[in-house]
């Protein structure tokens, strides 16, 4: 799956030095575990446990590549972002632990967490200003996501690939100076589940065309329905630089 990915990103990738407008942002998250609760499948079979009791709530690191790109000379926007996360521990449990048919005796458990996203959104500055920028729009996220526990020679997984359509808006505000404040969700609550992942962060402007930051994210989301309970709550620290092309 990421590599199928990949390969529908790169053409995107080697064109937007060519896009007058275009910005790559790269940043650095180190992410703690708020919450991770977990039952597969999600009846009488599986026990539900708490995922961060095993591997720790961290934190992990793990990069976060942005491209955006203009349409034409409106104001609409492409948007893709890749953002992989991978978390593996270990740690003791209390009890027999029954995930994915397989049941794991008390004692020290590893598991292995897998949530990885893919997105690809449109954008409209709504408002478009020197000092401020609104962007409202929409994005497709492709979620591909595991949960493995391991103890000696036994172990199980479940594997979630799915697509989730989010709703975007983003605000750029200029502080003073080569400073500025830039804030974005993408979000979507209703049926068996929700997410949102939700960012903010202080920019400073090196020249015309490079930028640093620093800033919180924040990312909580799931699904309760009959093939899986999963929800799992991060809270990240980023520090990252922007390449604009003029």
């Amino acid at each position: 799956m990421n590599r199928i990915a990949l390969t529908l990103l790169a053409p995107f990738v080697f064109s937007i030095g060519c896009a007058v407008g275009a910005e790559i942002t790269l940043d650095g998250q180190w992410s703690w575990q708020g919450r991770n609760d977990v039952r597969s499948p999600n009846d009488a079979s599986a026990s539900r446990f708490a995922l961060d009791d095993i591997t720790g709530d961290g934190p992990v690191l793990s990069p976060r590549l942005q491209l955006l790109w203009p349409v034409g000379e409106g104001r609409h926007e492409v948007v893709a972002l890749v953002a992989p996360l991978r978390i593996d521990g270990a740690g003791s449990t209390a009890a027999p632990t029954r995930f994915e048919g397989t049941t794991f005796a008390p004692g020290v458990v590893r598991a292995r967490y897998q949530f990885d996203s893919w997105r690809l959104g449109w954008r409209y500055r709504w408002i478009d200003r020197p000092d401020l920028v609104v962007r409202l729009g929409a994005t497709a996220k492709l979620r591909d996501a595991s949960i493995e526990l391991i103890q000696g020679s036994t172990s199980a997984r479940k594997d979630n690939t799915g697509f989730v359509p989010l709703l975007h808006a983003s605000i750029e505000k200029t502080l003073g100076g080569p400073w500025s404040l830039a804030a974005d969700i993408d979000g979507l609550a209703g049926g068996p589940g929700y997410a949102v992942d939700a960012g903010a962060r202080v920019r400073y402007a090196i020249s015309d065309d490079w930028s640093v930051h620093a800033g919180l994210r924040f990312l909580d989301g799931g699904a309760d329905n009959d093939e899986v309970y999963a929800f799992a709550r991060f809270t990240s620290v980023t520090l990252g630089f922007a390449r604009r092309f003029q």
